[in-house]
């Protein structure tokens, strides 16, 4: 090559990420992403109801092997990410930085923020049993023991404005409690979003257990929020005109459990509620002392 030759720019393609694969929308539709000046970035997918149905049936497939899997396990696949995401830190300071118009310097805090995020639920997973399940003092000769088990399939909006610590922040508590998700990308900026798609793919995490979707929650959210597989929903990011009331009226049909849309700092800490919002408890009778089947007290 000649010096005066100019060297053309190799652009990244962004894909979905559903089933651990990366296709391109059904529709074959994209749209333009831009900076907060107005920049082209990058063509987005623009998912059809086409995809959020594959990335359904993909979440439900996985389900089984995530939620059986320990608690240890599910651990230890998290912090694997947050180490991927780790390596991949510059990619992430310079797309969140072009997504919230932030400088490099306090993109690099909320991308760091995001990976302490991840490792803090990594954390959890093997400890919310004991915060919200036990032993109940039962008048009787039983034990009475409740124990969380995750709610199943759960569609997930994500936040509009923080692209990277708010998704990371909706994402984790799902999956750290063994449930699978279907998220929807922040509409303006799913960069982030797609990118951490590429993460999860070459870490532990099952292909299925996260499956992202780019495009409009208007035409994605009332097709997931009615589907009668999906078991939970999250509004966190449908904060456009009546669209959180829409999709809890269409979720009402199969009586989904929904998360409203609330005001919140992602940055403070994030408590247990994220977790247990998504977490059913199962009850166990059992009978001691003559009543037993051994007939001894345990």
């Amino acid at each position: 090559m000649s010096e005066s030759a100019t060297r053309l720019s190799v652009f990244k393609t962004y894909k979905l990420y559903v089933g651990g694969k990366f296709p391109r929308s059904e529709s074959g539709r994209v749209y333009e992403v831009t900076d907060s000046k107005g920049k082209w970035l990058a063509n987005a997918p623009l998912s059809s109801r086409k995809d959020a149905r594959d990335a359904v049936v993909a979440a439900r497939k996985a389900f089984g092997g995530w939620a059986g899997a320990t608690a240890y396990n599910r651990g230890q696949v998290l912090y694997r990410v947050a180490e991927m995401l780790e390596g991949h830190k510059n990619q992430f300071v310079r797309e969140v930085a072009e997504a919230e118009g932030l400088s490099k310097s306090k993109a690099a805090e909320v991308v760091d923020a995001a990976i302490d995020r991840w490792v803090w639920y990594a954390g959890w997973t093997d400890k919310i049993a004991q915060v919200v399940g036990g032993a109940n003092p039962v008048a009787g000769p039983y034990f009475n023991l409740s124990t969380p088990e995750p709610t199943g399939v759960v569609t997930v909006v994500a936040p509009q404005d923080s692209s990277f610590l708010g998704l990371v922040s909706v994402i984790a508590p799902v999956i750290a409690t063994g449930n699978t998700a279907v998220v929807i990308a922040s509409e303006k900026s799913p960069l982030p979003a797609l990118s951490l798609g590429e993460v999860l793919a070459t870490s532990d995490l099952p292909g299925g257990v996260v499956n992202i979707l780019s495009g409009k929650a208007a035409e994605m959210g009332p097709h997931l929020a009615a589907h009668q597989d999906v078991n939970a929903i999250d509004l966190t990011g449908a904060t456009e005109g009546d669209l959180a009331r829409d999709l809890e009226i269409a979720a009402a049909d199969n009586l989904k459990r929904v998360l409203r849309p609330r005001t919140e700092d992602f940055a403070e800490s994030p408590g247990t509620d994220r977790m247990t919002a998504f977490l059913e408890t199962k009850t166990v009778w059992h009978p001691t002392g003559s009543l037993g089947a051994s007939g001894s007290s345990y």
